[in-house]
């Protein structure tokens, strides 16, 4: 049975395909934005209250890691088989080494609907992999250069409407804790998976718009876009048994390996790498990647995450 948070995806791109008149009001889906970053970061806060930040340390450092190494990763394969030009090698690099805060909160609904249990921190860790990646994909079209505006990107970086949100939530949970979040419940809570809906019919709507950018730049992108994403999982899934996360904790890092950024990191990549086409960006990682991951990729890494925990008891 398909969870009904996926056939909202399904109804706005194939409303968007057909070219619907359909449109959720943009009022309404940064309303739905903000609630969701808030809904994510303050469950999170929540988690985080009840643990010692020293216990949490090494996932951190390692989640930044995997951020570097991601986009690292992806440079070559982009560059070189891709025949991309340098911005637009790192510029896509930097994406795909970031992560989706709209993939999180869908991998999070298609665990709680299968009752599976999970780190309830890793909304830090969502936060974490913004950063990494968008410094990597800098310089690697630049080099280390004066020229470079890096106060520019860190306000863009650090004072962007998502990361601001989620660690505003982040901080608000931690301080309040979960009675104080009570009188909130049920906006932030309870509703989570129908303003999910809403977010998913819209951003059904922004895939449709990419279709016709991946007809113009050939296979290349379409193969990336599903490769990329499995070997980003199978590396998140590694580092989550390494680290001793849970079934549940190890397929949500693995997921948040294999999103694809389609925020933080636009925004940051038009004011260092303005000279990088965003269309190729954006339509491996909303064409391509996010309905990968939407309709097929999450319970794939889920399957991995379970795989790896039963290959390591045997």
């Amino acid at each position: 049975m398909i969870d009904p948070i996926i056939l909202f995806f399904l109804l706005g791109a194939t409303a968007g395909l057909l070219r619907s008149e359909l449109r959720l009001p943009a009022a309404i889906y940064e309303f739905v934005s903000i609630v969701l970053l808030l809904a994510i970061g303050l469950k999170g806060g929540i988690e985080l209250a009840r643990q010692p930040f020293g216990s949490l340390l090494p996932q951190m450092l390692a989640v930044v890691a995997l951020g570097f190494f991601l986009s690292l990763a992806a440079f070559p394969v982009l560059r070189y088989l891709g025949r991309f030009k340098r911005a637009d090698a790192a510029s896509i690099a930097a994406h795909y080494g970031s992560v989706s805060v709209g993939t999180y909160a869908v991998v999070v609904a298609y665990l709680g609907s299968r009752q599976i249990a999970f780190e309830e921190h890793m909304p830090l860790l969502l936060v974490l992999l913004e950063v990494p990646a968008i410094i990597v994909g800098i310089v690697l079209a630049r080099g280390l250069s004066r020229e470079t505006r890096w106060r520019s990107v860190a306000h863009e970086v650090f004072l962007g409407k998502s990361i601001v949100l989620l660690l505003g939530g982040l901080l608000i949970g931690w301080a309040a804790g979960p009675d104080g979040l009570s009188s909130i419940e049920p906006l932030f809570f309870d509703l989570f998976k129908g303003i999910l809906a809403l977010f998913l019919l819209e951003m059904g709507l922004i895939t449709a718009t990419q279709v016709g950018s991946l007809r113009r730049y050939g296979p290349f992108l379409m193969a990336f876009g599903i490769g990329m994403p499995l070997f980003s999982a199978l590396v998140g899934t590694g580092l989550g048994w390494v680290l001793g996360l849970s079934i549940g904790g190890t397929a949500v890092l693995a997921t948040l390996a294999a999103s694809a950024s389609y925020i933080a990191v636009p925004a940051a990549m038009r004011i260092s790498v303005p000279e990088a086409n965003p269309t190729l960006s954006l339509a491996a990682a909303l064409g391509v990647t996010f309905p990968f991951n939407v309709l097929f990729g999450i319970p794939i890494y889920h399957a991995l995450a379970v795989w790896a925990h039963t290959f390591a008891k045997g």
